[in-house]
């Protein structure tokens, strides 16, 4: 059964070893050349067929692997992690997508299944469903010194369903937003000593999320153009009377600078813009508090202004008030690779 895995193969998988049971262990070997080599959908059936064990007596046992035998999941993705971080960002910070798919499943016996907005068939003006499963991917932006561009690799998928699935189920429901919290946290963990970056669409430009992650990453993601921003909360001195202020005074919104004269804007280039080699950009920045009631959190936002004028403004913002303007765009360009390397 080993004997039918490529020798190079086995050794890449060594890494992986003690996360399995030894039972387990050649299964694996054998769906992982399979998954690698089958062409089309990369069924455990479709994965056996390849390798030539479509007729092996107990083909059933490999069916197992991915129902009812015993591994950690997420020790795979941690081994997984360590090692592209090791062979593609040795030195410097560590760059992460974080993203949700969904994948279009139908049947009545797929426990989670949900109904979703198809992001791939919709639009603004029109909304589409579908069927199917919604996991929740961290990625890892690594630049592939072949390929002369930044991938995203998936490490980690987390299953988010919806809040009827979960109900169906009899359990307590958890928004996206609060398992991208426990992924970020888990991969920061996992990477003790290293500048971890994760950049995120506007979905998870949450204040509660940003706020319980800030003091152990960076996030970065868009900004409403309407958003309250506001001056820190003036210090307390021994003649303040009353409750301490949580806020100082409010700050002109986004949409306000973009028409205000006095705004002061910086012309830079800027690779990688909307697939473009290099493009003009005129961009603001400054650092604010970006408050909700009974909620905020310290931030850096940036404002983006289209030097040809083809592509609305934009804001985005970082979680580390005192990252460069320059570099927090550089960041966020590269999560449009997720978009890219999806089938």
């Amino acid at each position: 059964m080993v004997n039918t895995v490529p020798r190079p193969l086995v050794q890449w998988l060594w890494p992986f070893i003690g996360c399995f049971s030894a039972a387990n262990w050649h299964h694996v070997q054998v769906l992982v050349a399979g998954a690698v080599l089958c062409p089309g959908r990369r069924t455990v059936a479709g994965a056996l067929r390849v390798m030539g064990l479509e007729q092996a007596a107990g083909f059933a046992i490999y069916h197992r692997v991915l129902s009812t035998a015993r591994w950690s999941a997420r020790r795979v993705a941690r081994v997984l992690l360590h090692l592209l971080v090791s062979a593609l960002v040795p030195h410097g910070p560590v760059v992460i997508a974080l993203d949700d798919t969904i994948e279009r499943r139908w049947g009545k016996r797929i426990a989670m299944r949900g109904i979703y907005r198809d992001p791939v068939r919709s639009s603004h003006g029109h909304f589409v469903k579908v069927s199917g499963l919604r996991w929740l991917c961290v990625m890892l932006l690594a630049p592939v010194p072949w390929a002369g561009a930044v991938w995203a690799l998936p490490f980690l998928s987390v299953l988010a369903p919806s809040e009827r699935a979960t109900q169906s189920q009899g359990r307590r429901h958890k928004p996206l937003t609060d398992w991208a919290r426990q992924a970020l946290l888990q991969t920061a963990r996992w990477l003790p000593g290293r500048t971890v970056i994760a950049v995120a669409d506007s979905s998870f430009s949450a204040i509660e999320l940003l706020r319980a992650v800030a003091a152990h990453l960076t996030v970065i993601t868009r900004l409403r153009l309407d958003a309250g921003l506001y001056e820190p909360a003036p210090a307390r001195t021994a003649r303040t009377l009353g409750r301490p202020r949580v806020k100082g005074a409010r700050l002109p919104t986004l949409n306000e600078r973009l028409v205000d004269p006095a705004t002061v804007w910086q012309r830079v280039t800027l690779r990688g813009w909307y697939g473009q080699s290099e493009r003009r950009l005129d961009l603001a920045s400054g650092t604010a508090i970006w408050r909700h009631p009974g909620r905020q959190v310290a931030i850096r936002w940036v404002l983006v202004r289209d030097g040809e004028g083809e592509k609305p403004p934009q804001a985005f913002l970082s979680t580390d008030p005192a990252a460069d303007p320059l570099a927090i765009l550089g960041w966020f360009v590269q999560r449009w690779r997720v978009e890219i390397d999806q089938p």
